[in-house]
């Protein structure tokens, strides 16, 4: 079965990129003829549902996405978590700057209006002003404050420069969790993590049998008077930790030390390296 899954499923996924490609084209030349740049936005949420029924996700959605535009902070399973959110919502990303490379994928990234940093690249204070200009422009953007991703079994800490825009921006500020179950059980084939492979990844997770998607959108969290924004940070980790909870209850799983060792560890490397 495992054979045939893949045999259906990534031609249908290269026809999808191939016309999300031709019509991310035809907005470049759009954008020469009139001069102005045109919103893609519409067009990524189209390729992302698109995308996550060629991979065979199953999404099942609590509570309604943010209307208004909104700093949404989420987990980070792996690089499937962007067409699941990016499918529900109209929302522009920040991701790491290792996606523009990728092939075809890269390219998409940069036309739907993804933004990127450097991981350890002292591009904090840029981003910051960056997401602060697109939520005053009236777009939503949607970061992973974790910095990487993990096994979805716990949360890392997060990391928090970032927040500022949204109070700078004047806009809320909402946390999402995202919980990937196979059979009753954390998927373990979804996470996307260590020195694992994107086409290698790709090739497992077309071949599987589909994991069904928990996304919660939260409500606003407003900021208290004189709170740090890495205490804003941690009250937001601690909503989307507690949501991860109740999906592995849910699933049948009170919690597995090591994988928040893992976790731990592998953000002590990813600290190391950006020193």
């Amino acid at each position: 079965m495992a054979a045939l899954r893949l045999m259906f499923r990534l031609p249908l996924l290269i026809l999808v990129l191939s016309v999300t490609a031709v019509v991310a084209a035809l907005l470049l030349l759009a954008d020469v003829v009139t001069r102005r740049r045109h919103d893609r936005t519409p067009v990524a949420q189209i390729c992302f549902r698109c995308c996550c029924r060629c991979i065979g996700i199953r999404i099942r959605e609590q509570g309604p996405a943010p209307q208004a535009p909104a700093l949404l902070m989420s987990n980070h399973i792996s690089w499937t978590d962007i067409p699941v959110l990016g499918g529900l919502t109209k929302i522009r990303f920040l991701s790491k700057a290792e996606v523009a490379q990728w092939p075809v994928v890269g390219w998409l990234a940069r036309q739907a209006g993804t933004l990127f940093i450097r991981r350890g690249g002292g591009e904090a204070a840029e981003k910051r002003a960056d997401i602060r200009e697109t939520l005053e422009a009236g777009q939503s953007v949607l970061i992973f404050p974790e910095g990487t991703t993990s096994a979805g079994l716990t949360v890392l800490p997060f990391f928090p420069r970032l927040i500022g825009a949204a109070t700078a921006a004047d806009v809320a500020i909402v946390p999402v969790s995202i919980a990937y179950v196979r059979d009753g059980e954390p998927c373990h084939i979804s996470p996307f993590i260590g020195d694992d492979e994107f086409h290698h990844h790709l090739i497992r997770l077309l071949a599987a049998p589909a994991p069904d998607v928990r996304v919660v959108w939260h409500p606003p969290v407003t900021p208290l008077p004189d709170e740090s924004a890495r205490e804003l940070s941690n009250r937001v980790r601690e909503i989307i930790v507690e949501s991860l909870r109740r999906s592995h209850q849910g699933a049948g799983v009170r919690g597995c030390p090591a994988a928040a060792s893992s976790s731990v560890a592998s953000r002590a490397d990813m600290m190391s390296r950006s020193k």
